[in-house]
């Protein structure tokens, strides 16, 4: 058996698809708690649930729905040795899913639209800047490319005016920050670092 997510901007957010028999399938909202999330999340390496999410939140997944009624203490190591009944009367606009809390999204935020303005990231339940000391071209360039806002422009400055902070360094172009090299609220990379923002070609549509 496997686990993942679908669906979500990141491996660690989305619907919970697990396999069965060799196709996969999803999980019905049916008494989905925070349980059965942190169940999920631990599984998949991606920390605790910060996010409980029914109702297809993450779109309608196909194939057969594989579990009905889960029903984890929440200190399983996975999924499938929760108690779950396997026939259900379910349809995929009730697939469950989660947010886990090493979820990493982004935003440019102050500017003129969402493709300009402050870096800014969402991880562990708490907004956070980004800090400049290792903020080169390759960084602006994945962050402007997973916004959908085309290539950098130029480079901006900021106060660090959130609680934390992250610094990302990439060597090659990946397909998001979190892919990159990363840590978070670790003083010495960010110390006397500015926050950093970056203006994009692109416009947000």
């Amino acid at each position: 058996s496997a686990l993942r997510l679908a669906g979500g901007r990141s491996r660690c957010e989305g619907r919970v698809e697990m396999e069965q028999g060799g196709s996969w399938g999803t999980v019905c909202d049916d008494g989905w708690d925070a349980a059965d999330a942190d169940v999920v999340c631990r599984q998949l390496g991606c920390g605790r649930a910060v996010g409980v999410r029914g109702a297809a939140a993450f779109g309608r997944g196909d194939g057969p729905i594989l579990r009905d009624e889960v029903g984890c203490r929440g200190h399983e190591e996975r999924l499938w040795d929760c108690p779950a009944t396997a026939e259900h009367d379910c349809s995929h606009k009730e697939d469950a899913g989660v947010v886990c809390s090493e979820h990493q999204e982004w935003r440019l935020s102050g500017g003129r639209d969402g493709c300009a303005g402050r870096a800014e990231v969402f991880f562990r339940g708490t907004w956070s800047t980004v800090c400049d000391s290792t903020w080169y071209g390759t960084e602006a360039r994945v962050l402007c490319r997973t916004l959908g806002c085309g290539e950098p422009l130029r480079r901006l400055f900021f106060r660090h005016t959130l609680p934390g902070r992250m610094v990302y360094e990439c060597e090659s172009l990946q397909p998001s920050l979190a892919h990159c090299r990363w840590a978070y609220n670790k003083s010495a990379p960010c110390h006397q670092s500015r926050a950093v923002g970056v203006v994009c070609n692109g416009t947000e549509h």
